[in-house]
């Protein structure tokens, strides 16, 4: 096998970056710092095949300056919102991404999520720790109860399913919205009701969980319009892209007890998060933590792997990215 010029972005898992030092001519990131825009039209001007991350902008006017040896773009993720990838196939470069294995770690943080913001875990943790607690009772630290109660999930993929399959378990009513129903089977074995309307699932929902990825059509998909046809004793949790979301609207609404709370893993600018967010008591917020497992990580770079390993035996890699699938 031909060893193609590969460079990553960013430092991955150890046991990933040796497999791909053997296999290819790999140029790695050792201090892990995000390359600057001018470092990374270097690297596309190089490389045969470009690893990037979530953290690496690839949009036309960085693409129409890559090199023309730059022939794959091996994403190590599964969103690729971050990239051009019309404008990478008008210039014959591959993407490819990594889904499949994020599902079950996502879903598990979703639930976390989902489980933690009802039941004030994170304020029940600062109580502790601030030497704050007195002893229990009847009426101190009050959450609710999520059993019974409908969740909405936005976007029926392969997250979506996972995280219903855990909310059935915990006794909630699974709805959702999605491009289309998902296959009756499916629908039926998860007990779902499908709603073509998202404005009518909103407003009838008691926790709503995004799920669906970042394209130019969820662009604030949940908007201050739809935010306010959500019930204010509802939570809204999300591990998909903060983009989905009207953050300035839904820390408005936070703050002015019009939402009873969130769960948040991802930001609409991130790694900025809005001031006013972090200042709230009815939210947790994480720092993009959906995926971060050792298994997932390591999951992740397999596939990148086999994707540059088909590619350079001359074959269509498993896992490409086709702009009319986004």
């Amino acid at each position: 096998m031909r060893k193609p010029l590969v460079i990553v972005t960013r430092k991955l898992p150890d046991v990933v970056e040796t497999r791909m030092r053997e296999l290819f001519d790999t140029r790695l990131n050792a201090d892990d710092q995000p390359m600057s825009q001018a470092a990374l039209v270097e690297a596309m001007k190089q490389a045969e095949v470009l690893v990037p991350t979530i953290s690496d902008r690839l949009d036309s006017r960085t693409l129409v300056q890559a090199g023309p040896n730059l022939k794959l773009i091996a994403n190590f993720g599964t969103g690729v919102d971050h990239i051009d990838v019309e404008t990478a196939r008008q210039r014959g470069i591959i993407v490819t991404n990594t889904p499949g294995v994020l599902t079950e770690d996502t879903a598990d943080m979703t639930m976390a999520l989902l489980l933690a913001v009802p039941r004030r875990i994170v304020n029940g943790v600062e109580v502790l720790q601030k030497g704050e607690f007195k002893g229990w009772s009847p009426t101190w630290m009050l959450g609710n109860r999520i059993g019974g109660k409908r969740l909405g999930i936005i976007g029926m993929g392969r997250i979506g399913q996972a995280v219903a399959r855990r909310a059935k378990a915990f006794g909630l009513q699974i709805h959702y919205h999605n491009r289309k129903p998902v296959p009756k089977a499916v629908e039926a074995d998860l007990e779902a009701t499908y709603w073509e309307s998202l404005d009518q699932m909103l407003a009838r929902m008691d926790i709503v969980s995004v799920n669906c990825p970042h394209t130019p059509a969820t662009y604030h998909l949940l908007s201050a319009r739809r935010l306010k046809l959500m019930k204010p004793s509802a939570y809204v949790v999300n591990t998909s892209r903060g983009e989905v979301i009207d953050e300035n609207a839904l820390t408005r609404m936070l703050g002015a007890g019009e939402l009873a709370g969130a769960g948040l893993d991802v930001f609409e600018h991130e790694p900025a998060v809005n001031p006013k967010l972090l200042k709230l008591k009815n939210v947790v917020l994480l720092p993009h933590m959906g995926s971060a497992t050792v298994e997932s990580r390591i999951d992740m770079g397999e596939k990148v792997i086999v994707n540059i390993k088909t590619y350079a035996d001359g074959h269509r890699p498993p896992d490409r990215v086709i702009p009319a699938m986004l």
